[in-house]
């Protein structure tokens, strides 16, 4: 809710486009992989992998609901494909009597009791400074802060999915708040945190939803399935959701990365395939912010070199740096190196036209060469600084004043004047 109200969420917009193709290849990959546990049956606390019959039951109807998702949508979109499938694959395994791995049998393989219908209650122990939780709540902020993080990133990742696919523009900010304010409630009934899924989202969409309507009737069936539909919930075979999920994953790996992988600059492709890699292996805020980092450096790396000076003489024989490229942290070394303080003239003049002064360091390499000049009994000049790098200068060190010159024409308007003028 915080990272909402400080207005966080449009920080998403720095997340590089590679770094999103790889957040959802590697959560493709993360899919499937787990669709694969399904394909194996438990006995106590030891897994193996199906076979025989039982395999092939498993594979067929996975294919089935499958083939289902995939032509009906051809036919008509008055039906959601996904339910469409499940429904029918139910119906072929109840009906028939066959004998497969059901929601009901999962679960209790894996120690539960089944479904059980019934609403939380308030969970009061939560507020307790003593007993179980005194001591831990260390470990629960730091989980939390965690578990906010790559809940808000997934969200908002998947949200600027989304606004791709149905071409609208979501608030990331109203996600935020929203996603904070419904966790917390969720919590003190003693839910598991929740936040927007790439699967279901995606399911959503091509099911035709494209408003908070959708999303809203999701949550209110999801309820009253819970509350009066376990028994026939316990009744869908594994099959029918795996089958389901492998058309998520599908329609979520973004295919066109493996034809433009040799097409983009390397450092791109670098920061694509980390991400997809990071995310199967750690988790998905590591492997954004791993991409992000990946991608800064190699923004400011490209922008450090390329920081030019072109040396040219006035006729009064005054020398002109015409500086190109931003002054940062990064180029500062290179700026530098274009001067030559010893055997320049005692009038120089550093145009700043094509150029700007964007933080500290920029500030301080150039009030150290101001301060060579000087020393060197020459006669330094700073001009067409934009207003906003001479307020950034002068609040820095106010001595910048006597060396900026402001009374200056920024001589590219006397080139399109002329321009107009030949052409009237």
């Amino acid at each position: 809710m915080l990272a909402g109200v400080l207005r966080l969420g449009k920080f998403v917009r720095l997340i590089p486009h590679p770094a999103m193709m790889g957040f959802v290849n590697g959560l493709a990959i993360v899919i499937f992989l787990s669709q694969l546990e399904m394909f194996k049956i438990r006995t106590g606390d030891a897994s193996q992998w199906l076979s025989g019959s039982a395999l092939w039951w498993m594979l067929g109807l996975v294919g089935l609901t499958m083939g289902i998702m995939y032509v009906l949508p051809k036919i008509t979109k008055a039906i959601p494909a996904a339910l469409t499938a499940i429904v029918v694959v139910a119906g072929i395994t109840i009906f028939g009597g066959i004998d497969v791995s059901t929601v009901g049998s999962f679960i209790r393989d894996g120690g539960g009791n089944g479904l059980k219908a019934g609403l939380p209650s308030f969970q009061f122990q939560i507020f307790e400074l003593t007993g179980t939780l005194k001591g831990h709540y260390g470990l629960i902020l730091s989980t939390a802060a965690l578990l906010a993080a790559v809940g808000l990133i997934e969200s908002l990742m998947t949200l600027n999915l989304v606004d791709d696919l149905t071409e609208t523009r979501g608030s990331g900010n109203r996600e935020c708040v929203a996603q904070g304010g419904a966790n917390i409630l969720n919590g003190l009934f003693g839910g598991m945190g929740g936040c927007a899924m790439i699967g279901q989202s995606i399911i959503n969409v091509n099911s035709g939803g494209r408003g908070r309507l959708s999303g809203l009737v999701a949550s209110i069936a999801l309820l009253m399935f819970i509350l009066f539909g376990a028994p026939l919930i316990e009744q869908i075979p594994i099959a029918a959701l795996v089958g389901v999920m492998f058309m998520v994953v599908i329609g979520t790996f973004a295919w066109s990365s493996f034809r433009i992988l040799r097409k983009i600059p390397l450092a791109d492709a670098v920061v694509l395939i980390t991400v997809s890699a990071v995310t199967v292996w750690k988790d998905l805020a590591i492997a954004v912010i791993t991409g992000v980092i990946i991608s800064a450096l190699v923004f400011a790396w490209q922008n450090a070199i390329r920081i030019r000076a072109r040396k040219r003489m006035k006729e009064d024989g005054t020398k002109v740096y015409e500086i190109w490229g931003p002054l940062f942290f990064g180029s500062t070394s290179a700026f530098n190196s274009k001067f030559d303080v010893s055997n320049d003239p005692d009038n120089v003049e550093i145009d700043f036209i094509e150029s700007k002064v964007a933080d500290h360091s920029g500030i301080e390499a150039l009030f150290i060469l101001v301060k060579k000049y000087n020393d060197a009994c020459k006669q330094v000049t700073l001009t067409h600084l934009s207003a906003e790098c001479q307020n950034l200068l002068v609040k820095a060190n106010p001595s910048f004043e006597e060396v900026i010159r402001t009374s200056i024409d920024d001589p590219r308007y006397h080139v399109v004047t002329d321009m107009l003028d030949s052409e009237v």
